[in-house]
Order: structure tokens, then sequence, then C-alpha cells
């Protein structure tokens, strides 16, 4: 199991990671999830041993890994720009880490026959990287992570330089890898939708610090932090001013009843979620159709008051509407 234990770096004078601890557990693929700037890379890098920490360690099973140097820890690493040798083939840029632990070629073969396989690249052994696809070359680059039979495999924005289509296959493809060779995974993305599909727990990353962890379902349910509500895109951010002690909170549209396990004086100022009621259990706010987008079957109607929900049908543009919201309170 790999332990990262407070964590903290700074560049060029300035807190780049404060405090990050967290697991990684067998067979667990654990996603790095924030905006450019936020340290997931460096995080990354501080792992495999590529960059050092003012202070934190990194263990594995126990034993600290900060005097091991990055090639004797056992990790496999895909970057989004494949970091290929271009003069190389297929073959010779797979086999490149094993015949630098000095395997026999027999067992290269045996070894390469098994991860291009895994990968759908079994009879591309002798053809040149550079004549390959986007998506070729970065499963080249996943197969020569996987070759050495690693303890941890990290990625970081791998595949960011594809488009969406591709993406989404090679996100299918690599997610049925991690469980069928069961090897625990860090994968760093600023993209929701790639996290969505690929991670068993998600870390939010915000300025250097983890706001937000846990499973899926449970981040995108309960984000927690306004921030990490704006950074999902879950609903509408609002500022409210608690009016009494039964919750009332003025709005910029009226003022809303709210259900708060957070204890508020009276004229202290919160934030709220609104975001689109499941079921017509919500309060309704009315307000009039500004933008309409169709995305996974439905279509997303974003007022011009700035709330957002989701409709079978599409309405006019300008269309009067009275939509339900749930109304969450933020920390």
């Amino acid at each position: 199991m790999l332990e990262v234990r407070e964590i903290e770096k700074a560049y060029e004078g300035q807190p780049l990671l404060r405090d990050i601890s967290f697991d990684v557990h067998e067979d667990e693929t654990v996603c790095l999830l924030g905006p450019s700037g936020s340290g997931k890379s460096t995080l990354l890098l501080i792992i495999a041993g590529l960059e050092k920490a003012e202070s934190g360690r990194v263990l594995w099973d126990g034993e600290d890994l900060t005097p091991v140097p990055p090639h004797l820890r056992d990790f496999g690493l895909v970057f989004q720009d494949y970091a290929l040798f271009p003069h190389l083939d297929v073959f010779d840029n797979v086999a490149f880490g094993l015949r630098m632990k000095n395997w026999s070629p027999e067992r290269i073969r045996q070894r390469l026959a098994e991860v291009l396989g895994l990968v759908d690249l079994a009879g591309f052994e002798q053809r040149r990287v550079t004549d390959l696809s986007g998506g070729e070359q970065q499963r080249v680059a996943l197969a020569r992570a996987l070759a050495p039979d690693p303890r941890l495999l990290m990625f970081d924005e791998p595949l960011g330089a594809l488009d969406r289509a591709l993406r989404e296959q090679l996100l299918a493809q690599l997610r049925r890898i991690l469980h069928e060779t069961r090897l625990p995974a860090i994968y760093v993305t600023h993209d929701q939708a790639e996290a969505s599909m690929i991670a068993d727990r998600v870390l939010l990353l915000h300025e250097g610090q983890i706001v937000r962890q846990g499973v899926i379902a449970d981040v995108w349910a309960h984000p927690a932090s306004a921030w990490a509500a704006e950074f999902l895109g879950v609903g509408k951010v609002v500022d409210g001013m608690v009016l009494d002690r039964r919750s009332r909170v003025e709005t910029p549209y009226g003022v809303l009843t709210v259900k708060c396990l957070h204890e508020h004086k009276r004229g202290q100022r919160i934030k709220l979620l609104l975001r689109p009621a499941d079921s017509n259990a919500g309060v309704a706010i009315s307000g009039r159709a500004a933008d309409v987008v169709f995305q996974q079957g439905r279509f997303k109607v974003t007022l011009d008051n700035g709330l957002f929900v989701y409709m079978d049908t599409a309405p006019k543009k300008s269309q009067q509407l009275s939509v339900k919201v749930q109304i969450e309170c933020l920390e």
C-alpha cells in the first residue's frame, strides 16, 4: 500500500503543496482532480522520486522511500506526451526498461507478447512509433509502463492530447486493464469526465490542498465547499444572509428556507448551493431560458438568473420557466 504523509512543497518561495496525506490501496485507482496549478503533477513527481518535497514522507508497505532513487521504486509512469523513443520501433520502446534490468531476450519476448496483447497492440512489434496514431502511441507508453510488472501505476494527464471520442475509448480500455491486473494507480487530470470514468476514489486539489475526497458519487452529491461545487459544476453557488434560527436565508432569489447542519447566527453571510432537483420536492424559482445545450440524452437549460436544470424537451429561448432546485448549505 502507498502512503503519502504530510507532504509540503514550495515553488519560488510560495507554497505549492500543503500538508498532503492520503493512501492508495491494492486494486484501487485514486484520481487527483483539480485545475492547472493546483499541484497535481508536482505531487505525482514527488511520489515517483523525480521531485523532492520540503517535508513529509512517501512510504510503500511502511518503508520510507525518501532515500530510494526513482528507478528502484518500481513505479510505472505514463505521461501526456508519451515520452517514446522516436528512433525505436514498438518492440524496442516497450523492451527498453526490461533490458535496463538485464532481462534475458526470451523473457523479454514473452513479457512483450503479454503486455502488447493486453493493450491490443499484438502484431505492432516492428512498427515505427512515429507511424502510429496518438491513441496507439499512448497504448505503447502504457505497455512500456506495464512491462516490468510495477507495483504502482501513475498517469499524468495521459489522454490530454487526444480527442474526446478516443479519450473515452482508451479510458474504458485502461479501466479494464487496471481491473485485470489489479494494480493500484494514481491518475492525474483536470477533466471531471475522465475522473468519473476511471476513479474508484477522487481527491480534489485546490491551491495545494486536498479540499474534498471520497468516492465519486459522494463527492458529486456533497461537494461541501463553494469552490468544490463551482469546480464540479453541480449547481449555482450564491451568497446569502441568515435571517433567523429557523434557517431562513435572504438570497438574490428571495428568502429561502434552508435545512442546514451548521450553526449560524443572525446576519451571518453564508454560501448556498442551488442545484437541479431530482424530484418535484424542490423549491420553485422562475426565470427565462437563456441557453440550451444537449448533453447525454437531455437538455441542460441555463436560465437568465444563472440557475440551470435538465429537461427532456428543449424550451424556446427566452421562454418563461418555473424550475425546481435543491438547496444545500456549504461550509
